[in-house]
């Protein structure tokens, strides 16, 4: 009996594409459509096997596409359907899929459905969206209660027409749908959801997936912030009460007539019981645990950038390892990431950006997470080791309206000290999300290679891409980006082992090396005459000894791939080198 083949999510690598950023085919200085048809067969060649392409929705770009509104046409500057249609041949005909963002949390207030709402109480859209009216307090009009957006202020907004605030979790362009109302849903289903599979997409990045279902009774948030006026209330609106119906009935009367698609979802703030539940009853194929990228950031305090801390190598470790106990406990599925659109680049946030080791750094992480048992999720720029902006740049230079509302938190707190703003300015370059966003470095010539040399680019270039770009890397054989390709393959050639094996952790408190290993799915330990992988990545300026468990000691070994090169490999890892030793 042949063995039952995986999904084919399962064994692929996915490769994020920020259109904004990645390629301008027609100089204006923004990326588009176009530009990601002309490279298709440099994804190809790198090994990527599905593409997830960012909102390239009609949006008024207040939160760079995450506001919507017009789930069916696409933001003129990005290009237009016809484009969108092309890119999804393409991308068919090289044998790789495309998976689109999946935004339906909420819309951007110039949604017909959102304009149609605010104008009264008593139109046929009147309840698609989450009103309240005022709290009174001495005579003056309060928002609702005490929440806070997860962009900073209030989460509420007051619209005149209507006397009442509406929710927004995110910025105030940002209207959150009301799931409640089953006419709602079927709106989005068939609008967001059927208009794009029918196209031909293979699946959805869900984006906030885990966010639709709020405390309807709206109660105040605790306090956790002292002197500020809006709390965190993640607890009131991650994970609600009807989460579980809301998905059931979207994979039921939606998703499951239409085969087997990638629906991966995004579930922020969520525990591995959540992240299990969601899994368990095929409401996602996967889902983005954020245990890792969350590392350092705050996030329970309310993510203030200027407060981000150095975790330590066992926090990155053991966020890994949950999802790969999740995925080897129970019959579910997980992802393997470290970047994406969200996120600071993680050569900077998770290894070194020190101009003698951030190359080898960079190969040691993709050794690292290529190894790791899961749908794997690259980002554009990280195959070359693209790493954080300088803390020198300032606000004027960033276009986050997260970074930027952040820097203007401590700007207005603290009088605009320059001592608080320069704090601040360092955060953002430490874990700002235009970190990813900069544009993608093609080449040494004017703009990266991203756009005409002679037209301004949405965002400012990173300041080191004529010394790290992707033309450079792809003529020298020891770059990070010929390294990735290597990988890629080796992923494929050894996937039993390195996309659905067993995971099994090595001395977690070590504070200079992660060390595991890759095993047969459910081996015991004591089937010790199959192949097993020994993988050992060093975060260290030093020379690190090579821990081998002592299960795996009596037994043969061979050392398949070094980070540095194998014929040069000595007894001891050298300063953040990456190695794979195949164990007979």
């Amino acid at each position: 009996m042949t063995p039952q083949q995986p999904n084919w999510w399962k064994t692929g690598t996915a490769f994020q594409i920020w259109p904004a950023s990645y390629k301008d085919s027609n100089s204006d200085g923004i990326g588009d459509i176009p530009g990601i048809v002309g490279t298709l067969d440099y994804l190809k060649d790198l090994g990527v096997d599905i593409i997830w392409l960012s909102p390239m929705y009609d949006s008024p770009q207040k939160d760079y596409g995450y506001d919507i509104s017009n789930y069916q046409d696409v933001w003129p500057s990005f290009g237009t359907l016809k484009d969108m249609d092309d890119l999804i041949e393409q991308c068919h005909k090289r044998g790789m899929r495309i998976i689109l963002d999946l935004v339906v949390n909420h819309t951007s207030d110039q949604h017909a459905w959102f304009q149609e709402s605010k104008q009264d109480k008593t139109n046929p859209k009147a309840e698609w969206y989450m009103w309240k009216d005022p709290k009174i307090i001495n005579g003056e009009r309060h928002p609702p209660n005490n929440w806070k957006s997860i962009f900073g202020g209030s989460a509420w907004e007051w619209v005149e027409e209507r006397q009442q605030y509406y929710l927004h979790l995110f910025v105030k362009e940002q209207p959150d749908l009301n799931w409640e109302l089953e006419v709602v849903r079927q709106a989005i289903y068939k609008e967001a959801i059927e208009f794009w599979l029918d196209k031909g997409v293979d699946g959805f990045r869900v984006d906030t997936c885990n966010l639709y279902s709020k405390d309807t009774n709206f109660p105040d948030a605790a306090i956790s912030l002292q002197e500020e006026p809006y709390q965190p209330a993640f607890k009131h609106f991650e994970n609600g009460p009807r989460m579980h119906e809301f998905l059931q009935e979207q994979r039921n009367v939606c998703l499951n007539k239409y085969g087997d698609i990638l629906i991966v979802g995004e579930c922020p703030g969520s525990s591995e019981e959540t992240i299990l539940s969601y899994l368990e009853a095929n409401e996602f194929s996967c889902v983005f645990d954020f245990n890792t990228v969350d590392l350092g950031t705050n996030r329970t305090l309310g993510g203030k950038k200027h407060h981000g801390y150095k975790h330590q190598l066992p926090d990155f470790k053991e966020s890994l390892a949950r999802t790969q106990r999740l995925i080897q406990q129970h019959n579910v599925w997980g992802t393997v990431f470290l970047e994406n659109h969200d996120q600071a680049r993680s050569v900077s946030r998770f290894a070194t950006d020190n101009p003698e080791y951030r190359e080898a750094a960079a190969k040691m992480l993709a050794l690292c997470i290529t190894s790791l048992t899961g749908t794997l999720f690259l980002y554009q720029g990280q195959e070359i080791g693209t790493y954080n902006h300088s803390a020198d740049w300032s606000i004027e230079d960033l276009r986050d309206i997260d970074s930027i509302n952040a820097f203007n938190d401590v700007k207005d707190k603290y009088n605009d000290d320059p001592i608080w703003n320069k704090k601040a300015m360092r955060g953002l370059a430490t874990v700002g999300r235009d970190n990813a966003r900069l544009p993608v470095q093609w080449s040494a010539e004017a703009n990266a290679g991203f756009t005409d040399a002679n037209t301004k680019p949405w965002i400012r270039c990173h300041d080191d891409y004529k010394n790290v770009n992707i033309a450079e890397q792809l003529q020298r054989a020891d770059s990070p980006l010929k390294f990735y390709q290597r990988m890629l393959k080796f992923r494929h050639e050894y996937r039993d082992l390195m996309i659905l094996g067993d995971f099994e952790l090595h001395d977690l408190y070590e504070q200079k090396a992660f060390t595991f290993v890759k095993k047969p799915k459910g081996t015991a330990e004591e089937g010790a005459s199959k192949q097993e992988l020994l993988v050992v990545c060093s975060f260290s300026d030093e020379e690190e000894p090579v821990d081998m468990p002592s299960r795996l000691k009596s037994r043969e070994s061979e050392l398949l791939v070094s980070t540095l090169g194998e014929e040069s490999a000595g007894k001891y890892l050298r300063p953040w080198e990456g190695r794979i030793y195949l164990i007979k």
